[in-house]
């Protein structure tokens, strides 16, 4: 999936922007905000995810996304989380992890405005540093201690004391006691500790020119697969989430979360815990066209024939602007519709699992041909072969007759 452009290859998605982009602009205003997506595995809920992260970071705020997971992003542990967060932090300018560009944003600014405050020479960075981390330091009074020590070390040239408090405030563990100790901070970021962390950042986003953060919680759904009370205790964190973000503890804080239709529904997901059940709860029995893209769950159907050819026309068209003339001639929409039936064929009706194999098989092995060559012809010098080892595990499971083994087969039980 390509990092920047989502929107060239968005296919189906129009009917959520006019949502996205109000609720964007709320949280940029102050607000903050939530948002289940769910779908079925190849429904495109990662792609939907970080279309809104382009969408976000074109707003001007910060994105980070993070992978659920048991062993590396346990969601019970929420300074696990919040270290994800800040490890993945990302801004229209820089890639992961910003944090450091962020701080040193923040430092400019706060010199910029007291400057103005002061311009005959005095210095009054400190007390306006004081007055802009007051609501902080009234929770989280470590961590805007350590960013007074980061802006002494920034300004002294102590590059190893501004390393250690970089990584105390990205959430790092077993950060040196020394440094700890030169800034007046001590112990170890804990579950609790870890949302008075997240209000900090959110301030020095705001003080640095990001009017708010997007936060990806992708693959909720591997909850499921935890034992009992570790499931318990990340259902009743991510309860804890919402509850604090509707309380507008964290102004500017955007929680996109994405699932199964299972871990929704089923007895081993949200229903096991009543009132996170309740907070998610939206009716979807009716007609999937008059879905609610302003309600909290939402949901995606996936890719069919239809939204394969589209997208294969997106692509042709967005590679012929730089290619040979003919390659729109050549790779006309009838072939492309042509071409979509045969890879997403063997997939049966999880078509939402073809168009990395479409796209592929059609950049290199049409597009690619008939801009090089001038007598390639794909009708008649191109058949298409899939082998084993270009599909993933997921490709090869959804075949038709694909499962070779019991691990092969996708069983998608609660």
């Amino acid at each position: 999936m390509p990092e920047n452009g989502l929107d060239l290859l968005a296919v189906g998605l129009d009917r959520f922007a006019p949502t996205i982009d109000d609720d964007l602009a709320r949280v940029g205003s102050g607000a903050g905000g939530f948002k289940a997506i769910r779908g079925d595995y190849g429904s495109g809920k990662t792609f939907f995810s970080r279309w809104i992260a382009e969408r976000a970071r074109r707003a001007g705020m910060a994105t980070s996304e993070i992978q659920i997971s048991e062993t590396e992003t346990p969601l019970h542990r929420l300074e696990t989380v919040y270290r994800r967060i800040a490890e993945s932090l990302t801004t229209a300018s820089f890639p992961p992890s910003a944090l450091r560009p962020v701080l040193d944003a923040w430092l400019y600014t706060l010199e910029e405005d007291a400057a103005q405050l002061a311009p005959d020479g005095a210095d009054p960075v400190d007390a306006l540093m004081e007055r802009r981390l007051a609501a902080v330091a009234t929770h989280t009074p470590a961590f805007a201690q350590a960013l007074r020590g980061y802006r002494r070390a920034s300004a002294e040239g102590d590059v190893a004391l501004a390393e250690g408090l970089l990584a105390w405030l990205s959430g790092q563990p077993q950060v040196a006691a020394g440094v700890k100790r030169q800034a007046g901070i001590r112990g170890e970021l804990d579950h609790f500790g870890a949302l008075g962390f997240l209000q900090g950042l959110l301030a020095v986003l705001r003080d640095s020119g990001h009017p708010g953060l997007l936060v990806i919680l992708d693959e909720v759904e591997t909850l499921q697969r935890v034992r009992g009370d570790v499931r318990d205790k990340a259902l009743n964190a991510l309860r804890q989430l919402i509850d604090e973000v509707d309380s507008g503890r964290f102004p500017g804080l955007y929680i996109v979360m994405t699932g199964t239709p299972a871990f929704f529904d089923g007895p081993s997901g949200v229903p096991r815990l009543p009132p996170l059940a309740a907070r998610l709860a939206t009716d979807f029995s009716g007609n999937p066209r008059f879905d609610n893209p302003r309600a909290v769950q939402i949901r995606l159907l996936g890719f069919d024939q239809q939204h394969l050819v589209e997208l294969g026309v997106r692509v042709r068209d967005l590679y012929a602007m730089d290619a040979a003339e003919r390659v729109p001639r050549v790779v006309d929409d009838r072939y492309l519709t042509e071409l979509a039936a045969a890879v997403a064929g063997p997939f049966g009706d999880r078509v939402g699992v073809a168009p990395r194999l479409y796209l592929k098989k059609l950049v290199v092995e049409i597009l690619d041909k008939v801009d090089l060559y001038e007598d390639f012809d794909p009708r008649r010098d191109y058949a298409l072969t899939v082998s084993d080892a270009e599909l993933t595990d997921v490709e090869r499971a959804a075949r038709v007759g694909g499962a070779r083994t019991v691990d092969d087969i996708h069983l998608d039980i609660p």
